[in-house]
């Protein structure tokens, strides 16, 4: 008989300490991925905030350039006018695909 409480008793510290060391194990990372996640949506964050930023700056140069051409002026068969109307085609891509994210975030 008392050799099988000897028996359970070593059986429940053994298990004890097995999953004592599973539970300290699991607390551990669970700690680094809740690290983890809080590093993604300050990161997260971060890039609306460039983002946001960027497009704001890309509205600006958009409408600046329709500014300064606003007659035509800038023929597209000299330097000027071709460098222009390159810019102001990047401006213009620019501004249609951050207007599309505009829209879809809203």
């Amino acid at each position: 008989m008392i050799i099988i409480f000897v028996i359970l008793f070593i059986l429940t510290t053994v298990l004890s300490v097995y999953f004592g060391s599973r539970m300290w194990y699991l607390a551990g990372a669970l700690a680094e991925a809740q690290e983890y996640i809080e590093e993604l949506q300050k990161y997260e964050e971060d890039l609306e905030v460039t983002n946001m930023y960027m497009y704001s700056k890309i509205s600006e140069s958009y409408d600046m350039m329709q500014r300064i051409d606003r007659l035509g002026a800038f023929e597209k068969d000299d330097e000027a006018g071709t460098t222009f109307q390159l810019l102001n085609e990047v401006i213009t891509e620019l501004k249609e695909e951050f207007d599309g994210e505009a829209q879809e975030e809203k």
